[in-house]
């Protein structure tokens, strides 16, 4: 698949990434709401819910979100 060619393409494939990792831990944007506050963070369901349908995620929202779901890190090739 390469590496994204675009700030878009970044951006979309971040969005992607989340939410396929969110699947994966069995997690609900409620329930990330909830771990995120652990990180400094004050989230919604409704804004987890739009930054990921637009493709808005800034990079601290993107580690946090790593850090709530206790992923260790994530591979470039992956995103």
């Amino acid at each position: 698949m390469g590496f994204a060619k675009t700030e878009r393409d970044w951006a979309e494939r971040v969005a992607r990434h989340l939410k396929v990792e969110l699947k994966r831990a069995d997690v609900t944007y409620e329930e990330l709401a909830e771990r995120l506050k652990a990180h400094g963070f004050s989230e919604t369901k409704a804004s987890i819910s739009n930054k990921l349908a637009r493709a808005t995620v800034p990079a601290s929202f993107f580690l946090a979100c790593l850090a709530a779901l206790e992923l260790e890190g994530v591979r470039l090739e992956d995103i």
